[in-house]
């Protein structure tokens, strides 16, 4: 069983286990600021991505995007 198994019950993805090692280092508040920033924007793009790919694929409009963001039911 490995370290990571042992303290918390459950494996840690490999990310988790990388953003662990950052921690150990004791980075500045301002570095931690700026991991999470690189981190929102990684994901961010990741999403966009899927969502652009999705949008062509499904052939979704320009309208039907904006009439979905506009629908008062959300």
């Amino acid at each position: 069983m490995q370290t990571s198994e042992i303290l918390t019950g459950n494996k840690l993805s490999s990310l988790q286990l990388e953003l662990l090692k950052i921690y150990s280092f004791n980075p500045a508040e301002n570095e931690l600021i700026e991991i999470k920033k690189i981190l929102a924007k990684f994901f961010a793009d990741k999403l966009s991505t899927m969502v652009n790919k999705a949008i062509e694929i499904k052939g979704i409009t320009e309208l039907e995007l904006d009439n979905w963001l506009n629908d008062d039911n959300q």
